[in-house]
């Protein structure tokens, strides 16, 4: 299941600011909040009194609350890898661990005695099978990626992929982060160019962002990384389908309603049998056995990559099937045109194998 999170970052903000946004989130469905000790430079009584009352806020709204954490982040508050009681006090669910402890620390710190979760850098190329191996707890074991302020230092798609599976193939859940779009947002540091984890999410809207993640099939939780998110960006994450890749459609102006019906009403498997030139979602033929898809002009030669296409009556036995070029297709006149991908979205037709379900959104 995945779960929706935001970032909260209480030493810029204030807290008649953050209560909002955490109940205009709980409102969307989000159940997750991220924040930040490593940029906090106050003293341990005033940074758990202050982060207790924090995370108190938020479990009264349902959230769970993970806090970024390193060695300095440690010895200002007391805690050792041995004795996480600090944490404990402020009522959080899950410390992340920015730096390390050592193999010895890292296998004790998941045995913690106060049942928290720690949550590792999936960033980073760690050897989290050998602590398994030698000890550490995988039930207490959560990975998550890092967010990148600076232009173009996000992971790249190849590295986001390698490490992803690698945590994953261990079992245990991962997060990511994706970015508003709003102005003037912020993180932990004095840089407001996104926080986002993969760099080509940077400048995306955001639900394409989570589409992405979503398309890679690795991701569990999808957290904003900068505040605020505005509300329509909320509404956009909580409206998308978490079950498949989704892509957007560009309607040409003479679809017919049946054509919008199959598109968008119906259930989409590319075939296991697939085909290097377009994805096929076969299912629906034998229902248009009996009804009619009229032949409908079109000027276009050739179909192009990420054109969407409808079976049409000329060719009545594959009446009803759906279909997105992946390549050049001479049309031939058997299947009407319904629109196309947008340009921006058609990288997501790489993750859809076959028998992968997918879907459209207008």
């Amino acid at each position: 299941m995945h779960r929706l999170g935001i970032s909260l970052y209480p030493e810029h903000s204030t807290i008649e600011r953050d209560n909002a946004y955490m109940e205009l989130a709980a409102k969307y469905g989000f159940s997750r909040i991220f924040t930040c000790l490593l940029s906090v430079d106050k003293d341990a009584e005033a940074t758990k009194a202050e982060f207790g009352a924090f995370v108190a806020r938020a479990h009264n709204l349902g959230f769970e609350v993970a806090v970024d954490t390193n060695e300095t982040v440690f010895e200002r508050l007391g805690a050792t890898p041995y004795d996480l009681a600090p944490f404990a006090e402020m009522g959080v669910d899950i410390v992340r661990l920015d730096g390390h402890f050592g193999d010895h620390g890292d296998i004790m710190i998941t045995r913690n005695r106060d049942g928290l979760a720690i949550e590792f850098n999936a960033s980073s190329n760690l050897a989290l099978d050998l602590l398994i191996e030698r000890g550490a707890d995988s039930r207490n074991m959560v990975t998550c990626h890092n967010f990148y302020p600076e232009p173009y230092s996000g992971l790249s798609e190849e590295v986001f992929i390698e490490r992803s599976l690698k945590y994953k193939g261990l079992g245990l859940k991962l997060a990511a982060f994706v970015s508003s779009q709003q102005e003037n947002t912020f993180g932990p540091w004095p840089v407001s160019a996104g926080l986002p984890t993969c760099e080509d999410d940077r400048h995306r809207p955001i639900d394409l962002q989570m589409r992405h993640l979503i398309a890679t099939g690795l991701v569990d939780d999808i957290l904003i990384g900068n505040a605020f998110a505005s509300e329509e960006e909320l509404k956009a994450m909580a409206a998308v389908d978490t079950s498949r890749t989704t892509m957007r459609v560009e309607l040409e102006p003479d679809v017919a309603d049946v054509e919008r019906e199959l598109v968008f009403e119906r259930d989409h498997t590319n075939r296991g049998d697939a085909s290097c030139y377009m994805l096929r979602s076969s299912w629906h033929r034998g229902e248009f056995r009996d009804r009619s898809i009229p032949v409908r002009s079109c000027d276009k030669a050739v179909f192009k990559r990420g054109d969407v296409l409808t079976v049409n009556d000329d060719m009545a036995h594959y009446r009803g099937e759906v279909e997105v070029a992946l390549k050049d297709m001479v049309n031939d006149g058997t299947r009407n045109l319904v629109g196309h991908i947008p340009a921006e979205e058609l990288f997501l037709l790489d993750y859809i194998k076959p028998e992968y379900p997918f879907g459209f959104v207008s």
